[in-house]
């Protein structure tokens, strides 16, 4: 069985066009997400993919209503709002700000690669969600992160005994996909008045 990395929907692969970001290839690539989090085999990571399961369904049921005007989720926010529809694109925030954690806190594994795993998604916790949630969730999230895995553990759960060299550069590739799709996206909620990453 070939690992993970080597068989899943990368961001990177998802296309993106002058029109946007392809929808169908980025639900594809979410999905990939989620099953990421499985491999790590505990409830750990349950509050964000939770999190991001919801949202995915909440854009794919809109993108299966409207497919032919929502080839891209630019377009899939563009008509759900000239119908004054909003729920797609509320779920689209949300999706994109559990991708926007994710992808910070993997990105400070990798820039620092002597920090322990739980300090990496504490900063981006920090920087991503923390000013979204309450006072009693911030406590919940604090507490989850602290359980996070060892970082070797952690890298050995998600490389699953493939090549490291191999698995690092596919992740480092799959971070920048990931990343493009949700810088592109932060601008274009946050400029069209749709909502704020």
């Amino acid at each position: 069985m070939s690992p993970y990395f080597e068989t899943v929907k990368s961001f990177a692969d998802v296309q993106i066009t002058d029109e946007g970001v392809d929808t169908e290839e980025f639900l594809a690539a979410s999905d990939g997400l989620v099953t990421l989090f499985d491999l790590l085999g505990s409830g750990v990571f349950g509050f964000v993919q939770a999190d991001i399961k919801s949202n995915i369904a909440g854009v794919r049921e809109r993108y299966d209503a409207t497919r032919a005007d929502s080839t891209t989720l630019e377009a899939l926010v563009r008509h759900e709002n000239a119908q004054s529809v909003k729920e797609g694109t509320k779920s689209l925030v949300r999706l994109v700000r559990g991708l926007a954690f994710t992808c910070l806190a993997l990105q400070n594994t990798q820039s620092d690669p002597n920090l322990a795993l739980h300090v990496c998604f504490r900063r981006a916790y920090d920087v991503v969600l923390r000013h979204h949630h309450t006072f009693v969730v911030r406590s919940v999230v604090t507490l989850a992160i602290r359980a996070v895995p060892r970082r070797n553990d952690f890298y050995t759960q998600i490389s699953q005994g493939g090549d490291t060299d191999k698995f690092e550069t596919e992740l480092r590739r799959w971070l920048v996909g990931l990343d493009a799709i949700v810088q592109r996206m932060t601008t274009f909620l946050k400029d069209g008045g749709y909502g704020r990453v």
